[in-house]
């Protein structure tokens, strides 16, 4: 099954000299989000103690959805009528990639390493063409297949910091199986961009940010009732401005529209640069030093990326 058309203007009607513009710019597309979502990763570590997982994933849609809302205003009106006749696949669109992955994700931080999480986050790519397959019965290339091996051994590589024993090593624990639960219902949401209603990215953005808002209200006042409240700090604020603006809106803008471009399968390896970006920031912000198992994982994940994404002539 084919994607739905993107209302977005084709490469031709936005630029008649024959230039793409940004929204047809796959490999910038797909870059984006995990360089977000490293970063997502670590701030989630970081206020783990002091911001509570459900009132961040809350705040973040919300707060994310209302700076979105004055930019899609106008797409919405056009769109409304279409998203109100696929209300069932925007919903769960909205449940799937907003409601609940992130939440789990947060939730897991609070009892897991990041290297935990980001290590079940590279079994994604894998969960992607296993849930395409079942939905579309869409087989995966030989070259295709061998592109994702590869990039799966440079994703272990650099979690694993070249040491077989760290993966051999590795304890589930409950933070561990949130995670787990989190990127197969992430692979569902990225399989099913597939049959996405043919609306503009804003307004899509707009509806599933404020759906996951919605599903989330409740269990964000038990939360605050039963656990603990978001405090209204500076360390808090900062948190969910950047996860409400990069790991939100501008990530799930690229990755939304890098899905109509290249489709679920290739899309999904773009997961095994979130320990890529993570590893530069290390080394650039926190002073950490370059190893030869940096060169190393990022040569296979880039190897297999070109692989995987290579055209049959």
């Amino acid at each position: 099954m084919s994607a739905p058309a993107d209302r977005s203007p084709s490469p031709a009607q936005a630029h008649p000299s024959g230039r793409r513009g940004i929204a047809d710019q796959a490999w910038l597309l797909m870059l984006l989000p995990p360089l977000f979502w490293a970063g997502n990763a670590v701030v989630g570590r970081a206020v783990a103690g002091e911001v509570p997982p459900i009132g961040l994933a809350f705040w973040r849609w919300l707060v994310g959805a209302l700076i979105v809302l004055p930019f899609a205003w106008r797409h919405l009106r056009v769109d409304l009528p279409v998203l109100a006749r696929q209300w069932k696949g925007v919903l769960l669109l909205g449940t799937l990639g907003i409601g609940m992955y992130n939440t789990f994700q947060y939730i897991a931080l609070n009892s897991t390493t990041a290297l935990n999480v980001v290590m079940m986050q590279s079994v994604m790519p894998v969960l992607i063409v296993m849930v395409t397959f079942v939905l579309y019965g869409e087989r995966v290339r030989p070259l295709q297949g061998l592109g994702i091996v590869v990039s799966l051994m440079g994703a272990g590589t650099l979690i694993s910091h070249g040491d077989l024993q760290v993966l051999l090593n590795l304890r589930l624990n409950t933070g561990d199986l949130w995670m787990l639960l989190a990127v197969t219902v992430y692979a569902f949401y990225t399989a099913l961009l597939r049959r996405r209603p043919g609306v503009h990215g804003l307004s899509l953005v707009v509806v599933t940010f404020l759906i996951g808002a919605v599903e989330q209200l409740p269990f964000y006042v038990w939360e605050t009732m039963t656990r603990r409240a978001v405090e209204p700090t500076l360390v808090t604020a900062a948190a969910v401005g950047y996860v409400a603006l990069f790991p939100s809106i501008v990530a799930y803008l690229c990755y939304n529209r890098a899905a109509v471009l290249v489709g679920p399968n290739t899309l999904g390896l773009t997961i095994h640069l979130i320990p890529v970006f993570g590893s530069i920031l290390a080394i650039l912000f926190l002073g950490e030093q370059p190893f030869l198992y940096h060169g190393a994982g990022i040569a296979l994940i880039a190897l297999g990326i070109l692989l995987a994404t290579r055209r049959r002539t």
